[in-house]
């Protein structure tokens, strides 16, 4: 095996060195090591080198396997002399690792395996020089060794798996996918990397070019409803396909896409459907399916009716999800007119391939019937909303409009109306129940509320879970019921030194009315001081008015307030009109215009009164102010309670004289017994718990001489006068301990009768409040006084 090696190594160097003289061109001298003389055209003598070296492109097969490392050819130089004084260096790309030389014959092997695939050439340099002094006895020269390829890479395809799609039905030889393959061996060497594709698996349903490793259709007519994925098996083999190659599989999975084929089929004749008079339009009735094989765009199929007494009360709709037709109600059924219906339902494909429309039409039709039962249906009113007009401040029970519903059903029953509360919380609105009149119940305000939106409820008389509901918007007309007034709270300015006829503020005006009773506004002076010497009034049209100053000289001294009233009528029909107070104030201005003080205090300080004195002056009436207000407040709201409590018996009212009574010895002041029962002597007794309906004026001629001294005339005055008056409480009647009153239990509470009566209180105190109480400290004293003065 050696021995070939070396031979075929040979033989390719020899045939190398042939091709490279033969390549020679004419007249060029070959170069080498020892030179001689040539004689140009005019004597010249010409100098060339003799090539030293003979060497050639050398060859080394791949993958080579042996004991030995693989020669792969020898270098020698013209002047090596076969004495060893020539030493022979290699270096270059794997030089001393997988190429090595002799350097005294110059021979090179190949140390390790080569792979084409991998690295196809190296590229080396040789050089000879003196061993003893490593002299270069000749340039270096360049060789490439080239590995040389065998048949060790089986082709490999691009991807595992293929996938792939064809239309179903396609015609024969219909290009399906070009599968590739790829050989890593040299494909200029040899048919080491000459494929050939072959399909496998698959057949007869496809075929593959061998060349181009295409697979088309070989059968006709291939339907996608009876089978629609094959796998195929494809493979490529090295060699040009012939024995000893090798090969490489790939899978191919075909899938068949769906064309439009099919029509669609109805499963039966005829669809048997029911629905309730009480549907409302919208609602589903039934559903009805044509069944087509195809499916995407293709086995989209699309509903309609075509014929029927109910084309004009039922529709029908595709559902594209189902695929299904949706029967749906279209106008309202009345079971007492018509009782059952019937359609003619058609179904056609939505997408048709022209290319099988002799398969027959792509539609298909079917017969529905429909039934309509009967249902206890609720009033239904003449309109779904009503609008009426009032106008406001329209008086209680004016008629704001009508609402009318009735029974559908056969037995027409009787309605009744009310309104929804929740909607008419202010009760505004009552509706006659029998007729469906609505009226207001209250004066309408339209700047309170514009529109009032209520709802009315109408239910079945004998059947109150029947009931319909109808909003009725109200919308309250304008009338022209309010003034303008100021459109904000205006406080007006003048300078001392204003001139003439001078602008100093515009004033403006609103409305709560509606425009059409609002502006234009006019504004003016009442007709009294329409000649008022200080301030007059300019209209500008625009809804605003300017007031101007029409003299000169004013002085903060003299007067520093003025009230200008303003009369500002609106356009409304009748037109309103309101007088409006401006209040201008006095200051002081530069000579520019600006203010500089609206305050007197300038003026007050030359009257000899300092800051000081004027702020205690002002805190004073401010003071005395305060207390008048309390004063009036407390007074009014001094008033006795309707109703009498226990522990708020108005008759422990106590009434003050000036005068010192003489105890209870003194019995010449005044008679008492007129005092012992005074709801006795006219026999009327007024009642506190409720309010008197009529206002009573006390007849002048019992009120007795204001210098009178007859107390008893005055006193039995003053109680005919309570007892006679009941627009109120008797605040001021007069109230007695010496009698408790009729039929009482707890019998007299007199301090008159309590001296014989056991107390536990102790009045011992009553010893150190001087001569005046002594009396009442002997009477009230503890009880071992009394045993002591008994």
């Amino acid at each position: 095996m050696k021995e070939e090696r070396c031979l075929q190594a040979a033989l390719l160097c020899l045939g190398v060195l042939c091709c490279s003289q033969g390549l020679e061109r004419p007249g060029r001298a070959r170069p080498s090591l020892h030179g001689h003389r040539d004689r140009g055209k005019e004597g010249q003598v010409l100098h060339r080198s003799k090539r030293g070296w003979v060497w050639n492109q050398f060859f080394v097969i791949e993958e080579y396997t042996g004991p030995d490392p693989v020669l792969v050819g020898r270098l020698h130089s013209d002047i090596d002399s076969g004495d060893g004084n020539i030493k022979y260096i290699l270096s270059g790309e794997g030089a001393g690792i997988i190429f090595v030389i002799d350097d005294k014959s110059g021979n090179i092997h190949a140390t390790k395996t080569l792979d084409r695939e991998e690295r196809a050439q190296y590229t080396l340099t040789a050089q000879a020089v003196d061993r003893n002094t490593n002299r270069p006895l000749e340039p270096p020269s360049e060789f490439i060794v080239k590995v040389q390829d065998i048949n060790d890479n089986p082709p490999e395809f691009l991807h595992e798996n293929y996938h792939a799609n064809v239309p179903e039905r396609s015609n024969v030889g219909t290009s399906v996918i070009q599968v590739t393959a790829s050989d890593a061996d040299d494909p200029t060497y040899g048919n080491s990397a000459k494929l050939v594709y072959s399909i496998l698996e698959g057949q007869p349903y496809f075929s593959v070019e061998a060349q181009t490793g295409i697979i088309r259709t070989a059968l006709p007519n291939m339907d996608r409803e009876a089978k629609e994925e094959y796998h195929v098996v494809i493979q490529a083999k090295d060699m040009g396909g012939h024995m000893g190659g090798l090969s490489g599989t790939t899978k191919v999975t075909i899938t068949l896409t769906d064309v439009n084929d099919n029509p669609p089929k109805f499963p039966q004749s005829v669809y048997q459907m029911s629905v309730s008079e009480a549907a409302v339009p919208g609602e589903e009735v039934g559903r009805v399916k044509a069944k087509d094989p195809d499916i995407g765009e293709n086995g989209l199929v699309a509903y309609s009716i075509i014929d029927g007494d109910g084309m004009d009360m039922f529709e029908i709709t595709t559902d594209y999800e189902t695929q299904e037709g949706v029967v749906k109600l279209k106008k309202t059924l009345d079971y007492e007119t018509k009782k059952s219906y019937s359609l003619k339902v058609e179904a056609a494909n939505v997408h048709i391939d022209p290319k099988f429309i002799s398969n027959g039409p792509f539609k298909d039709t079917v017969t529905v019937k429909i039934a309509v039962e009967d249902a206890d249906e609720p009033p239904v009113f003449l309109k779904p909303s009503y609008i009426f007009e009032v106008q406001e401040n329209a008086a209680s029970g004016t008629v704001v409009g009508k609402v009318h519903a009735k029974d559908p059903d056969a037995a027409n029953s009787a309605i009744r109306y009310s309104i929804d509360r929740h909607t008419d919380l202010e009760r505004y609105f009552v509706i006659n129940a029998e007729d469906g009149n609505i009226k207001t119940i209250k004066t309408l305000d339209r700047e309170e509320m514009a529109w009032h939106n209520i709802s009315v409820f109408a239910v079945e008389v004998h059947k109150q879970h029947q009931e319909a509901k109808v909003p009725v918007a109200i919308k309250v007309v304008d009338v022209n019921d309010n003034a303008p007034k100021f459109a904000a709270a205006y406080e007006a300015f003048v300078c001392e030194n204003a001139r003439s006829n001078q602008q100093f503020i515009t004033i403006s005006a609103d409305d709560k009315d509606d425009s059409a009773n609002g502006p234009r506004f006019i504004f003016s002076l009442p007709p009294e001081i329409i000649h008022n010497p200080n301030f007059t009034l300019r209209d500008n049209r625009d809804n605003t008015a300017s007031v101007l100053v029409r003299r000169e000289g004013f002085s903060r001294q003299k007067q520093d307030l003025y009230l200008l009233p303003i009369v500002i009528s609106d356009g409304g029909v009748p037109p309103l009109s309101s007088t409006n107070p401006l209040s201008i104030r006095v200051c002081g201005c530069d000579g520019s215009g600006s203010l500089l003080s609206c305050n007197a205090e300038a003026y007050v300080l030359n009257a000899g009164l300092s800051t000081g004195a004027l702020i205690a002056i002002l805190a004073c009436i401010v003071i005395l102010l305060v207390i008048v207000v309390l004063f009036v407040t407390l007074k009014r709201q001094k008033k006795e309670p309707l109703i009498v409590f226990e522990e708020e018996d108005v008759r422990e009212n106590i009434i003050t004289y000036d005068d010192e009574g003489g105890g209870e010895e003194d019995t010449e002041a005044f008679d008492i017994a007129t005092l012992q029962n005074p709801d006795g002597i006219n026999g009327f007794m007024p009642r506190k718990d409720i309010k008197p309906e009529y206002q009573y004026l006390p007849r002048p001629g019992l009120r007795p001489a204001p210098n009178s001294v007859d107390v008893d005339d005055f006193i039995n005055t003053r109680i005919q006068e309570a007892d006679n008056d009941p627009t109120a409480p008797p605040y001021d009647s007069i109230q007695i301990y010496g009698y408790e009153g009729r039929g009482s239990v707890a019998g007299s509470l007199s301090s008159l009768e309590s001296a014989t009566t056991d107390s536990d209180l102790d009045y011992d105190y009553l010893q150190n409040w001087g001569p005046r109480f002594k009396k009442l400290a002997d009477l009230y004293g503890s009880k071992d006084t009394f045993d002591d003065d008994s």
